[in-house]
C-alpha cells in the first residue's frame, strides 16, 4: 500500500507539473484547493491520492491489530493481500482510463475484502 501511495503521488506530480508547464499556470493562482480545482483539469491522480487515505486507514489499523493480537494467518493474510490488489486495480483504473463503473467494482470489492478482514479479526478477538 505504501508503494501504491508513492506511485500515485508521483503520477499526480507528473500530471500536475505537465499541465502547469503546458498552460503556463502561475503557482500562486492555484494556492488553494478551490483554485486548483478550477484550473487543474486532470484531477484523477489527485482524487485517487485522497482515496488512499480513506479506506486504507482502516486497513493499516487492521494490520496493527492482527499483528498485536496474533491473528496473522492464511485468512487474514489472504484478505489483506486481496485488499491491496483491489486497491491497485482501483488506482490503475482511476489514474488511467477512469471508467467509473469499473472503478466502482474494484472499490466495492476492496471494501468487502476489508470488511471480511475486520470480521475475521472480530471473530478472533471473541474466541
Amino acid at each position: 500500500m505504501a508503494f501504491l501511495t508513492f506511485a500515485v503521488t508521483l503520477r499526480m506530480f507528473r500530471v500536475r507539473i505537465a499541465q502547469i508547464k503546458r498552460e503556463h499556470i502561475r503557482l500562486q493562482s492555484i494556492a488553494t484547493s478551490a483554485q486548483a480545482a478550477a484550473k487543474l483539469t486532470d484531477s484523477a491522480p489527485a482524487d485517487n491520492f485522497r482515496n488512499l487515505f480513506e479506506l486504507p486507514v482502516l486497513f493499516y489499523l487492521a494490520l496493527v491489530v492482527c499483528a498485536q493480537a496474533g491473528f496473522v494467518n492464511r485468512v487474514t493474510l489472504g484478505l489483506a493481500w486481496a485488499f491491496v490488489a483491489l486497491r491497485i486495480v482501483h488506482s490503475v483504473i482511476h489514474c488511467g482510463y477512469n471508467r467509473v463503473l469499473h472503478r466502482f467494482y474494484a472499490y466495492v470489492a476492496g471494501f468487502f475484502a476489508l470488511v471480511a478482514l475486520w470480521l475475521a479479526i472480530a471473530i478472533g478477538l471473541l474466541k
